[in-house]
């Protein structure tokens, strides 16, 4: 498998299982990243912090125990968790815009179903408790679910569409290809000599 072009291109379609494939790696390594991070910060000095990848900010949140600490390390969170967060935010973004065109949907989809949920869980507590606010969050909770469901469960479109052929489709090889005939080779001429070659059975003329 192409895990290049699975985690870091935008182009194709992938089906239900590379989707779910992709999440759990995205997710293993996020989840390794940390535990280093957890590790170098208790070498230093500094494990009494907590680190965390924010996929729908593009940013990384941290918290220091005092000044004192914060001083020792002031850089050393942004250096690793800001870059690691757009690497980590670009690949999910990769997958699930193929999996939308799996279901024969543009990418940009992408936007209602993953983009704003995530901005609104940033900035709801802006929004105070009116009533707009309370309708704002159900409509961000509808699209959610439905970019979920529409990603994670339902079926790709059968056959090619205008993203690509279907990741589904039965690749003939093997013996299968190996029995077909081979046109090529069944055209090709070989020259023969002018007379057949003398057998043990055939006298010379000499003898």
């Amino acid at each position: 498998m192409d895990y290049k072009w699975l985690l870091f291109r935008f182009e194709g379609r992938i089906n239900r299982a590379k989707y779910w494939l992709a999440a759990l790696i995205i997710l293993c390594w996020m989840m390794f990243v940390l535990m280093l991070l957890a590790a170098f910060g208790k070498f230093f000095g500094i494990a009494d912090r907590g680190y965390a990848f924010d996929i729908f900010g593009i940013a990384a949140s941290f918290k220091f125990a005092d000044h004192e600490s914060a001083s020792k390390a002031s850089l050393f969170p942004q250096i690793i968790t800001i870059p690691m967060t757009v690497v980590f935010a670009w690949a999910y973004a990769a997958t699930s815009i193929k999996r939308l065109h799996d279901r024969n949907r543009s990418g940009w989809w992408i936007v209602p179903f993953v983009v704003a949920p995530g901005l609104f869980g940033r900035f709801e507590d802006w929004l105070g408790d009116s009533s707009a606010a309370a309708v704002l969050e159900l409509a961000v909770f509808v699209l959610y679910i439905w970019g979920f469901i529409e990603m994670a469960f339902l079926k790709g479109t059968h056959g090619p569409n205008r993203f690509g052929p279907d990741p589904l489709a039965p690749v003939s090889t093997g013996a299968h290809a190996a029995s077909r005939w081979d046109q090529q080779s069944e055209l090709e001429f070989i020259p023969h000599s002018a007379g057949p070659s003398p057998g043990p059975h055939v006298k010379r003329r000499h003898e």
